[in-house]
């Protein structure tokens, strides 16, 4: 039995894991507008006739709530909350048919390409015309920026492939005429995306071409910032530390996930790389682009990982002196390669590796941050939070790194805009400053 009014054509989408899902919850939200849908982005109102929830299938954690978000709409369904639920996304790809049978109360499941379907069952049309709109669910000023779908790399730890498919690079044009679009919309930052930046191009114009889209990219009137994020250290392109270097509005700042710092685990994991030669290119990166903020992710627990891999790792850390650095405990995922052997570090030590990594690096960040008092910082400002007008540098991106807090009750600043910044105090994660009045 109905307990509510619900809103005949009003979809709720709900999207859950990374950059990637956004972006592809933003280009169905403006394909289901243009098909006359009243759309919302994780509605508070619970009062939509149907609910589309966008799934993450990365790792348990993530598979987890992507799973417990199903099952709660599901049962939202049996008690009349809800007319229709689908489910979309990683999750729905690499698992359809355990979920149908498990969670019967979903109308309809669809793979992470299959949009032109999930429309047609909503009696709605995949309109050509709607290619390269979105709907935004960031701030206005910034936006995601997918420039290539699925992933080539062979990494044994890893399952996008079987989610995402081959890697598909979007051609330079394209790219450019999105980027303009959201130029006119007021959207100032752009973070590319992909599984893989450093393959860009090689699928359509058989040669790395990621420097020649920033380059083009750069020129786009009212985009003042772009960044790199998900870069791959085997092949990396050396030209795009050029672009970094001619162009001011290529952030020095470089989002490039090694994984591992022991050459043993590496070669277990098929980087194709090893820590020798990671250490090599991550010095001449910082020697031909002084400044740059490096970002990178790391993974304790990696099948037959021991205590001196471990070591091995946690020294090459504290010789890096990474600017930031996130790690994550490893996930043994089915049909992978690493799913062929024993997962035979304890949950309690990869845990426990995780956090000494991770407190070896908030030190390092915290030194890292008392070197930039006194120093003036051009600061975009994402969100007013309590006392605070809450921002970033260009070494910095939202949800994963550093932020700039300046006093409410001293400035003004408008959310969307630049502001100089003289940092007075810093902590381990966060900087504090004054508006430079000009």
């Amino acid at each position: 039995m109905k307990t509510k009014t619900l809103k005949k054509n009003k979809v709720n989408v709900i999207t859950l894991g990374c950059s990637k899902n956004i972006f592809d919850s933003e280009v169905m939200m403006a394909q289901l507008k243009g098909n006359k849908f009243e759309v919302e982005h994780e509605s508070q109102h619970d009062d939509a006739e149907i609910v589309i929830i966008n799934t993450c299938g990365f790792i348990d954690n993530a598979k987890q709530e992507s799973i417990d978000t199903i099952i709660r709409y599901a049962d939202a369904k049996s008690e009349g909350l809800v007319s229709k639920v689908y489910v979309t996304g990683c999750l729905s790809e690499r698992y359809r048919d355990e979920l149908e049978k498990e969670i019967p109360e979903v109308d309809a499941f669809f793979g992470t390409r299959e949009l032109p379907r999930l429309l047609k069952t909503l009696k709605a049309d995949y309109k050509h015309e709607l290619i390269g709109e979105r709907l935004l669910t960031t701030p206005n000023h910034y936006a995601y920026f997918k420039i290539a779908e699925g992933c080539d790399r062979p990494c044994s730890f890893c399952a996008i492939p079987i989610m995402r498919g081959k890697h598909v690079s979007t051609p330079i044009e394209e790219l450019v005429k999105q980027a303009q679009g959201l130029a006119v919309k007021g959207v100032k930052e752009l973070m590319l995306i992909a599984q893989d930046l450093t393959y860009y191009g090689l699928d359509i114009y058989k040669k790395r071409a990621l420097a020649e889209l920033l380059d083009k990219l750069a020129d786009v009137e009212g985009i003042e910032w772009i960044k790199l994020h998900y870069a791959f250290p085997s092949g990396f392109p050396m030209d795009v530390l050029e672009v970094m270097n001619k162009r001011s509005n290529v952030c020095n700042y470089l989002d490039i996930p090694l994984q591992h710092g022991s050459t043993r685990i590496l070669q277990a994991m098929r980087r194709g790389i090893t820590r020798e030669k990671t250490e090599e290119l991550i010095t001449e990166i910082r020697a031909k682009v002084p400044g740059i903020a490096i970002r990178t992710t790391l993974i304790a627990g990696y099948p037959g990982e021991t205590e001196e891999d471990f070591q091995e790792m946690y020294d090459w850390v504290e010789r890096s002196r990474f600017e930031r650095l996130g790690i994550f405990t490893y996930s043994h995922e089915e049909n992978t390669h690493a799913h062929n052997f024993e997962d035979d570090v304890p949950e309690d030590v990869k845990r426990e590796r995780a956090d000494r990594i991770m407190e070896l690096q908030s030190g390092i960040s915290y030194e890292l941050n008392q070197a930039k008092v006194g120093k003036t910082f051009k600061v975009l400002f994402d969100r007013v939070e309590g006392d605070y007008f809450i921002g970033r540098t260009e070494f910095d991106s939202p949800e994963v790194d550093n932020e700039v807090l300046v006093k409410k009750a001293d400035y003004f600043v408008r959310i969307g805009d630049f502001a100089d910044v003289e940092i007075t105090s810093a902590d381990h994660y966060d900087l504090y400053g004054k508006v430079i009045e000009k």
